[in-house]
């Protein structure tokens, strides 16, 4: 193995313009690492079910990714053909709207990224203490889970190509046990139909499901923070989004119909029903496949985060808007070193915080990034009408208003319906705008700097993509 080589200092703009020699994703590697950005696999739809029921809940996943998932994978599949800058999202909001939204949309996605990013590990570990109990015991899970963040760490360092690829293996690995399910369910129709349930106490209705089938099928943007690195990615990016909505939607909506064969109460999924599934259909060798392969979806969706996130303090750092420290990356592998071990380090921080899947303050903070988004879309077709668009949102202008219009009425819906949620005494909704201001506060800092001469000015987001 080649070792892994330092610069001593790479300027902020100067990144842009050195030519990548390290190989670049193509197709299917980058429909994996999507994969892995927005879903895992099928774990995480039990609640769904659970409240929903089959034929409810199965609407749920059916209408989610038509209403929310498409709409937005059209938008990214337009700005990242034409703009496949590094920093993917935060490029083209700054570029459409300026430096100011542009910082906040880097903003939000990070402090976002604290909410999810700690529970992977985590996650990791409670399917590990399924299979060996010893892990659960003390402090043994979180010295577990910050062995997941070194791993991954390292493995985003070696390079984009590593993390993408060991995410298409990972996927045909947790995805091998659900296909079995699959398999195995039509020669056990009705068999479970006494089986043993939970009583039905979730309060998941239509709209409710909807909310958590949103946090199910969110984060397709976290795609293009890497488009500087993708081969050809003008034709590569609208293909590989429009797979990834297929692969992702049918990884949901399959086992459950599966499940729905055998008879199956819907008020039997609960956290952790698919391993006592897979058990029930496949034996303890199915099982055990099972949580193992919930174990390789929490490390899969952390590592290509990493990849994700930490091309945002890259980007930030090459246009000035952070310290040039974070522009600094490997010779090899053109990975940018420093802020990948800065977010490991944020994120293993975290880990002891216990943080839970917030569902509210996650959609809120993921949907002002992603109307800045649409936002954007719409400006840059105003101000650079002759932006060479390889992929175009259908409809001319009106299409790329109207694109927006749904994923916009489902987020005032959720976050309508959120306002339950409690964190530090008061609703997960004023929390989640309390973290929204707070960006607004450190940009004005930032200008404070900037005017008495500490930090130097950012010019416009202006030139060439690189």
């Amino acid at each position: 193995m080649s070792s892994i080589s330092f610069p001593t200092a790479v300027p902020s703009r100067a990144i842009p313009a050195i030519r990548r020699k390290s190989a670049k994703l193509t197709l299917w590697p980058l429909v994996a690492a999507t994969f892995f950005m927005v879903s895992g696999g099928t774990y995480g739809t039990e609640d769904i079910i659970h409240g929903a029921g089959y034929g409810r809940g199965i609407l749920i996943l059916l209408i989610c990714p038509i209403l929310w998932s498409l709409p937005t994978t059209f938008m990214i599949g337009e700005l990242s053909s034409a703009l496949p800058a590094e920093g993917g999202y935060y490029a083209w909001v700054r570029r459409g709207l300026g430096n100011f939204w542009g910082f906040q949309e880097a903003w939000m996605s990070l402090v976002a990224s604290i909410f999810d990013m700690a529970i992977y590990p985590t996650l990791f570990v409670i399917y590990l203490s399924q299979l060996i109990p010893w892990f659960g015991v003390g402090r043994r899970g979180v010295m577990v889970g910050l062995g997941v963040v070194t791993l991954c760490a390292l493995m985003n360092i070696l390079g984009i190509r590593v993390v993408a690829i060991s995410s298409l293996w990972l996927f045909f690995l947790l995805s091998a046990p659900f296909a079995l399910i699959i398999i195995l369910a039509p020669f056990k129709i009705g068999a479970f139909s006494a089986a043993a349930a939970a009583p039905v106490n979730s309060g998941v209705d239509l709209v409710g499901g909807m909310l958590i089938a949103m946090w199910n099928y969110m984060g397709w943007d976290n795609a293009s923070t890497i488009a500087a690195e993708v081969e050809r990615p003008q034709r590569t990016y609208p293909r590989a989004m429009l797979l990834a909505v297929g692969v992702v939607s049918l990884t949901y909506i399959l086992p459950v119909v599966a499940m729905w064969f055998t008879g199956t109460p819907a008020s039997a999924f609960t956290d952790g029903s698919w391993a006592e599934f897979a058990g029930m259909l496949g034996g303890q060798g199915l099982r055990v496949a099972l949580v193992l392969g919930g174990m390789m979806s929490a490390f899969g969706m952390f590592n290509a985060l990493v990849m994700s996130y930490s091309r945002l303090p890259l980007a930030m750092a090459q246009d000035g808007m952070l310290p040039a420290v974070f522009g600094k990356t490997t010779r090899s592998t053109r990975a940018p070193y420093v802020a990948i071990l800065v977010c490991a380090l944020g994120w293993a921080l975290c880990l002891g915080l216990g943080f839970e899947r917030l569902v509210t303050i996650d959609v809120l903070l993921y949907g002002a990034s992603l109307m800045l988004e649409f936002v954007a879309l719409v400006a840059l077709r105003i101000k650079e009408p002759t932006l060479r668009r390889p992929f175009r949102v259908p409809g001319g202008m009106l299409g790329a208003i109207g694109v927006g219009v749904f994923p916009l009425l489902l987020l005032g819906i959720s976050v309508f319906r959120g306002e339950h949620e409690q964190i530090f005494g008061m609703s997960g909704v004023m929390f989640g705008f309390l973290l929204i201001g707070g960006g607004v506060v450190v940009y004005g800092i930032k200008a404070a700097l900037e005017s008495v001469g500490v930090m130097a000015p950012v010019p416009p987001a202006t030139g060439k993509v690189v």
